[in-house]
């Protein structure tokens, strides 16, 4: 019956690292007990010195809990309102805020995924991501045991020291669900060797997700092309899209769904406008679809000043009406009011969970195209940070 919050502890050894965002969740949270490692717990002392906020807390080893103590639990008395967990948000651009998941939106999502995935007795997890992020905790941990299948884990600097065994891991294990960032893809992409490619079996992977940031287009071609001798097939990308205050899911494509190409005129997109072209070049932007929302979940998107809904073919504010859609903020109530009780200014329909991210609907199915903090402007012209990013680094130094 306690609120978990799952969080990076503070790295041991020389300069301590994340004690900033560490000290302001222990803050805001207000924790009263920490669980951990025997070596983590054991460093309590070095810990609270730099991060006083836990010193009166009771730090237990998950190491050195008798087994016969399971003997002695009993089922708490749960309603689906009550909060599962706090999930904070990254803090990149602000104070990490604290989302309140709870037990009815972690189940409905958990079903949703499953749903998604048509997950069965053959399924088998493979995961890297850190459990403390809500794509690694609920796709390896909680998916799996709500699924009844395994899931194996490892450790996200494992994979970013050598990339290839991650998809060591899924050949060894027979994965058949696995996935990360689009920058994961990238990676193997250009650290994966020829020779290591060709001891690979990629041939159980049939649930390759792709979410938590910008989705490219050209990524996913890539690593199909990289990758498709080793077993890997087409179909099995699963361009999705979610967020930590809608628990993680909000679309997602099913097994027989296949990547599809929007390809738009860069100038029109900067005029907020999506207008398909067939042209490739400069001219031109492909993104990927992140699929159809479902199971209960509606997405609609409205202009973020006026809340007007926007007509069709129109980039907006991507709004998320769902069992999903997490209770609010943490001790921020008027935060929670800003962000989850939006309203439609023509109909008054609402409540919308307000994402923050921008896109448009596109024969039924999302399309994200970037986040509106991060948007820069130029001479009245919006220009997508992602998109400058690559014209930089594929730009030859002269």
């Amino acid at each position: 019956g306690v609120i978990a919050v799952p969080v990076v502890p503070p790295r041991l050894g020389g300069r301590m690292r994340g004690l900033d965002r560490c000290r302001a969740i222990a803050r805001d949270a207000g924790i009263t007990i920490v669980l951990g490692t025997d070596r983590f717990v054991e460093s309590v002392e070095k810990i609270t010195r730099e991060v006083p906020e836990l010193a009166q807390a009771r730090w237990l080893s998950t190491e050195s809990v008798p087994l016969v103590d399971a003997d002695r639990w009993n089922e708490p008395a749960l309603d689906r309102n009550g909060v599962a967990f706090l999930q904070y948000t990254s803090g990149s651009t602000a104070t990490p805020k604290g989302v309140m998941v709870s037990h009815g939106n972690l189940m409905h999502n958990l079903a949703y995924a499953d749903h998604c995935a048509e997950n069965d007795a053959e399924t088998v997890s493979v995961s890297w991501l850190p459990v403390y992020h809500d794509m690694g905790l609920v796709n390896g941990v909680l998916l799996p045991v709500y699924g009844g299948y395994p899931s194996y884990l490892m450790a996200p600097a494992a994979f970013l020291e050598r990339p290839v065994r991650w998809l060591d891991a899924i050949t060894r294990y027979r994965a058949t669900n696995s996935g990360g960032p689009n920058f994961a893809y990238d990676l193997c992409v250009r650290a994966v060797r020829p020779e290591e490619r060709g001891r690979l079996d990629l041939s159980s992977w049939r649930v390759a997700y792709n979410g938590a940031e910008p989705i490219r287009w050209k990524t996913l071609k890539r690593f199909h092309e990289a990758f498709r001798e080793s077993g890997f097939r087409w179909q099995h990308h699963y361009p999705v899209y979610g967020l930590a205050e809608a628990t993680v899911l909000v679309s997602s494509g099913r097994r027989a769904y296949e990547p599809r190409e929007v390809r738009l005129d860069a100038r029109q997109l900067a005029a907020d406008r999506a207008v398909e072209t067939s042209r490739r070049g400069p001219g031109s932007v492909s993104v990927a679809s992140c699929g159809p929302a479902g199971y209960g979940t509606r997405v609609v998107v409205a202009r973020p000043e006026s809340r007007q809904p926007c007509k069709p073919g129109e980039v907006g504010e991507i709004w998320v009406a769902s069992p999903s859609v997490a209770l609010g903020y943490w001790n921020r109530p008027q935060a929670t009011r800003e962000t989850f009780h939006a309203c439609l200014a023509d109909s008054g329909e609402g409540p919308f969970l307000r994402t923050g991210d921008l896109g448009f609907l596109w024969r039924g199915e999302l399309v994200v195209t970037g986040r509106i903090k991060e948007m820069i402007i130029v001479r009245g012209r919006k220009h997508y940070p992602q998109d400058l990013s690559l014209i930089h680094i594929s730009e030859p130094t002269r």
